[in-house]
């Protein structure tokens, strides 16, 4: 009898994290480096004056634990605002 696994299938999801303590103009360079280390992550955007990042993540990469984790190893602690698929 032969077994056959089926693939993974990855998903891109899309989150928006707010990131209060920026409060700088350098500060979404930061996050956004931080953001963009992690594997997986296929595109990040800083809105300085909305205090927000919104993240596009290959979600078997990755996944917003790990996200919120980076802002917050860079100095800039995050949450979970809004998530789409």
């Amino acid at each position: 009898m032969t077994t056959f696994t089926l693939p993974t299938w990855a998903a891109s999801t899309t989150v928006t994290l707010s990131v209060p303590t920026m409060d700088c103009p350098v500060c979404p360079i930061t996050v956004k480096k931080a953001l963009g280390k992690l594997a997986g992550v296929e595109a990040v955007t800083v809105n300085f004056d909305r205090r927000e990042a919104t993240v596009t993540f290959d979600d078997v990469k990755t996944n917003v634990e790990a996200l919120t984790r980076a802002t917050r190893d860079a100095g800039y602690p995050s949450t979970l605002v809004g998530s789409k698929p």
